[in-house]
């Protein structure tokens, strides 16, 4: 019976024990409760934390070289005009056939020689009957038209000279150009880079700053050339006079963003 009683007072003091932290930590989380609640935030000058943007230049850098031009391009026409269409067609192939066989036994590789224009078109007559204007069908017009590409531009003055004497009825050209501009513009670009430090390097010196490193650089716009244009036998008139493939001049940009220190 004794022992009974013994155990019995011992589950009352844990369970006393136990209640007792119990609101005691009821108590503290009031109290922490309370306090957040009454403390005066609204009193409390809160900082804030900002990231000062780094400071730059943007600059536009040029350069330019001059290029000797590579290619000479030329155009060559056959019309004619008759009243059966097919001698009018068959007359134009004949003579287009001879020019560009003239044309490869010269050197120019048939890659080079392109069709740009054929037309076979029949015109409209106009005549009076009974004191009124009319049409009807006319004459056939045949026209054909070659582009060439001379890739060796020492020899402009030789094709000129037997493109006046083929029987063609119209020829331009030679008009001379660079072609593919990719190498002159790689060969200049670390210059306009180098252009864009230079005036980048002067705008900063002026407020007392130096540069720092490159933030990005982009090319401003497309490459720009100015070619020399030769126009020289329009109407298919004489030839064999001496030309000059002359040069043309390539212009490249960039912008270039660099950072202040």
């Amino acid at each position: 019976m004794e022992e009974n009683n013994s155990a019995l007072s011992s589950k009352s003091s844990q369970y006393s024990g136990f209640l007792t932290k119990f609101l005691l930590a009821i108590f503290l989380v009031a109290v922490a409760l309370g306090s957040f609640y009454f403390f005066p935030w609204k009193d409390i000058k809160w900082g804030k934390v900002e990231l000062s943007p780094s400071q730059t230049i943007t600059v536009v850098g040029t350069a330019k070289t001059r290029e000797k031009n590579r290619i000479a391009t030329f155009s060559v026409g056959v019309s004619y005009v008759s009243d059966n269409k097919d001698e009018a067609v068959s007359l134009v192939n004949k003579k287009v056939d001879e020019i560009v066989t003239s044309l490869i036994k010269f050197g120019i590789d048939k890659s080079d020689i392109k069709t740009e224009n054929l037309s076979v078109y029949q015109q409209e007559e106009q005549y009076w009957e009974e004191g009124r204007q009319k049409t009807r069908p006319g004459q056939w017009r045949v026209s054909n038209s070659i582009s060439i590409v001379l890739r060796d531009v020492d020899k402009a003055s030789d094709l000129t000279s037997l493109l006046a004497k083929s029987g063609a009825t119209n020829v331009y050209g030679p008009n001379f150009s660079l072609e593919d501009t990719k190498e002159a513009e790689a060969s200049i670009l670390k210059d306009a880079i180098d252009d864009a430090r230079k005036k980048a390097e002067g705008i900063a010196s002026s407020f007392g700053r130096k540069l720092g490193d490159v933030i990005s650089i982009s090319e401003t716009g497309t490459p720009v050339y100015y070619p020399v244009y030769r126009e020289g036998l329009g109407g298919g008139g004489g030839g064999g006079a001496p030309v000059e493939p002359g040069s043309a001049t390539v212009y490249k940009s960039v912008t270039v963003v660099f950072e202040l220190d």
